[in-house]
């Protein structure tokens, strides 16, 4: 493929994008509409589209490279997904209708006080920037190697371009556009995804249950790890699947904005549930891309050495050995994977800061006209901001992402899920002020632990379930800082 029809690709699918935005804000738009989408979503529409909003590009890229590594004990993973969207339909989810909530952080105000409603709010600020612009650097990372690096273009003009564009469709629709575009950013990643494995099967001359018999007989689809040392034990993955789960969607406001447009509390479970299901046959479908990729890759001579990273195997298949179909179908997929993942978050960041940080709704005196100017000023605020994260993430990119970004999330959302843990399951009042001192202290003995466990737990190596852990120091620290029958509670 040549970089102009690379460049050809992306534009097209913006201009897709643009035409979606435009159709959603023809009608008057206020801040409401921005902030939860006037609560008019159907529901089928919000769980389609956050497939493609939960895979991003993390596992578009990285899951199927992960294969030659790991095998399928991805899988299990995922498993616990469906176990922790159960939590998030029957726990989460009414709690957030009954209070009628649009930032999910001001239930931590209402049940303990302002700074562990700062603090929460933080955590998802800091997580979501993070994550996200980890995401976004995959896609990035590709357009700059295979079209700008070409034409002498610096990478921070390609962040700059992406990010305007970004910026451009979500500034004003926001949740409501997002809502519909992330339709058609699932439709063309699992598009990519099919037609990537019937163009492998026509070159190695295999029919699709020969494939699966020749993934199989290679080792490639082994699910479970029964070594309780290993990082993929299949108990660690499958618990630290439901917690992440509980984080990053039910603890998350990007996610949960989403479900919280939806009519009413119903329709919510209904697509939590949906959601929750179908990623499991089409993580599947990804494990199933990454072990056919890595068996045409032997067929081309092309061993695990060859790339610097599992994240590289996709790309450089699909853009250098397919052809121009699956070089063109895989963009379409990964420029999808990358709006996904950056239009959720800039619009759940700005309603963060904007309600939680700023107190909009609670200021007196300001006007809808007043909200949005600051609005504005805030979305380019954290655009700027992920820009500058994912220039620097080049520089210490030494891994699969998706298992970076998940390291992180234990350490980042932990501090939450002790938080929402404590104010929903127990009676407790704490005292306020001490709520950051606990929140920062959690991750730090965390990390302490995990990175001398073999020592000191005989051999066990912490996987992603040091989310977990971190959760339960939370929940400790909580507990050391309760307030004793009597003393008042702080608001």
């Amino acid at each position: 493929m040549t970089p102009w029809l690379i460049l050809f690709t992306f534009l097209v699918y913006t201009s897709l994008i643009f035409l979606i935005s435009r159709l959603t804000i023809r009608r008057k738009l206020n801040n409401e509409t921005y902030f939860l989408g006037n609560r008019n979503s159907p529901w089928y529409i919000v769980a389609y589209g956050m497939i493609g909003a939960s895979l991003s590009g993390v596992t578009f890229m990285s899951v199927p490279g992960l294969v030659g590594y790991e095998q399928f004990s991805y899988m299990v993973l995922v498993f616990g997904y469906l176990a922790g969207y159960f939590v998030i339909a029957r726990v989460l989810l009414p709690l957030y209708y009954r209070l009628n909530l649009t930032s999910i952080y001001d239930y931590l105000g209402d049940r303990f006080g302002l700074a562990s409603y700062k603090t929460g709010s933080f955590y998802f600020i800091v997580s979501r920037l993070i994550g996200s612009s980890f995401r976004m650097f995959l896609v990035v990372i590709v357009l700059q190697r295979f079209v700008f690096d070409s034409w002498g273009i610096p990478m921070a003009v390609t962040v700059s371009l992406f990010m305007i564009l970004i910026l451009l469709y979500t500034f004003q629709g926001g949740i409501k556009t997002i809502v519909w575009t992330d339709t058609l950013q699932t439709t063309f990643m699992i598009t990519a995804v099919i037609v990537t494995i019937l163009l492998i099967s026509g070159e190695l001359d295999m029919g699709i249950s020969s494939l699966v018999a020749e993934a199989s007989s290679r080792g490639y689809t082994k699910m479970f790890v029964f070594d309780v040392n290993d990082p993929r034990f299949f108990l660690k993955q499958f618990f630290a699947g439901m917690f992440i789960t509980i984080v990053m969607t039910g603890l998350d406001q990007d996610m949960m904005q989403k479900n919280l447009s939806c009519r009413n509390l119903r329709d919510a479970q209904k697509n939590v549930l949906t959601f929750g299901a179908l990623l499991i046959p089409i993580n599947l479908i990804f494990l199933f891309l990454g072990a056919l990729l890595w068996i045409y890759a032997s067929q081309l001579g092309l061993s695990m050495d060859a790339f610097q990273t599992s994240d590289e195997l996709f790309p450089t298949v699909a853009l250098n050995y397919l052809g121009v179909v699956a070089g063109l179908t895989f963009f379409f997929g990964l420029i999808s994977a990358a709006y996904s993942s950056a239009d959720g978050t800039l619009t759940a960041l700005t309603t963060v800061f904007c309600i939680d940080f700023l107190g909009l709704r609670r200021r007196p005196g300001m006007t809808e006209d007043r909200i949005r100017k600051i609005r504005y000023k805030v979305h380019i605020g954290f655009a700027l901001l992920v820009m500058a994260i994912i220039m620097g993430y080049g520089a210490i990119n030494n891994e699969a992402l998706i298992s970076t970004l998940f390291t992180l999330a234990g350490y980042t959302y932990g501090p939450l899920l002790g938080l929402f843990f404590v104010g929903i399951y127990t009676k407790w009042q704490v005292k306020d002020a001490y709520v950051p001192v606990v929140a920062l202290l959690s991750p730090g003995l965390s990390y302490l632990i995990s990175s001398h466990s073999e020592s000191l737990l005989w051999g066990y190596r912490f996987g992603f379930e040091i989310l977990i852990l971190n959760g339960l120091f939370t929940i400790a620290g909580l507990y050391l800082i309760r307030k004793k029958k009597g003393q008042p509670v702080d608001r």
